[in-house]
C-alpha cells in the first residue's frame, strides 16, 4: 500500500504539468507564455485546471504522508503535505479575471480583488515556498550524494523561480507565464522523481 500511494504521488506531480501544458496549448485566448497556469481555472473550460489542482494536490498529499515511513523524515513529509494541501486550495480559491483572460477581460490588474484571489495568492505563495524547501531538507536527510545534490540544485533553482517570477508578475512582464512554467517544470519533476525514489527504497 505505501509503495502504491507513493506512486500516487509521482503521478499527481506529474499529471499536474501535463494537464496544464495541454490545457493551455489548446485554450482560445489564452496565452502561456504570459497567463499564469492559475487563469486557466477561469473561463468555459476552467474547470479542466481547477480539478488538476485539486486532483493533483489530494494525490500529492495522500504520497506526503508515507514519505515518512519509506524516507524516514518527518519534516520532509510535512513540507511536502502542507505543498499538497496548498494546491488544493489553489483550486478552490480560483484567481479573479485579469490581464485579457478570460477573453474580453480587461488587460489590466485590477485595484481590488475578491476574497477568493486574495486566498489563492496565500496558497500559491505557499505552493512555491513549500517545494524548494522541502528540496532543501532532502538535500539534508537523503544518504545518496546524488540525490543531496539534485535536491539541493532544485531547492536553489526554485526558489531563484520563485522570486523571479514574483517580479515578473508584479511588474506584468510579457514572458511570467513562462517563467513560471519554468519553476513548475523543475519542481515537480523533482518531487515526482522523489516520490519515485521513496516507492523504490519501500519496496
Amino acid at each position: 500500500m505505501t509503495t502504491t500511494v507513493l506512486w500516487l504521488g509521482t503521478l499527481g506531480s506529474w499529471l499536474f504539468i501535463v494537464t496544464f501544458v495541454l490545457d493551455g496549448w489548446t485554450r482560445p485566448g489564452y496565452r502561456p507564455v504570459r497567463h499564469a497556469v492559475s487563469a486557466l481555472a477561469l473561463g468555459p473550460r476552467g474547470w479542466v485546471q481547477g480539478a488538476n489542482f485539486i486532483v493533483c494536490g489530494a494525490a500529492i498529499t495522500a504520497g506526503a504522508v508515507a514519505v515518512a515511513g519509506a524516507l524516514g523524515s518527518v519534516p520532509l513529509a510535512v513540507v511536502i503535505g502542507v505543498f499538497g494541501l496548498s494546491l488544493v486550495a489553489s483550486g478552490v480559491f480560483p484567481m479573479d479575471p485579469m490581464r485579457g483572460y478570460p477573453p474580453g477581460t480587461s488587460e489590466e490588474t485590477p485595484t481590488e480583488v475578491s476574497t477568493a484571489h486574495k486566498l489563492h495568492d496565500y496558497a500559491g505563495a505557499l505552493v512555491f515556498f513549500a517545494l524548494p524547501a522541502a528540496a532543501l531538507i532532502a538535500a539534508f536527510v537523503l544518504p545518496e550524494t546524488g540525490w543531496k545534490w539534485y535536491s539541493a540544485l532544485t531547492a536553489a533553482a526554485g526558489t531563484a523561480g520563485f522570486l523571479a517570477f514574483g517580479h515578473a508578475w508584479e511588474t506584468d512582464h510579457p514572458r511570467s507565464g513562462l517563467v513560471q512554467r519554468a519553476t513548475i517544470v523543475v519542481g515537480w519533476v523533482w518531487l515526482g522523481l522523489l516520490f519515485a525514489h521513496a516507492a523504490d527504497v519501500s519496496g
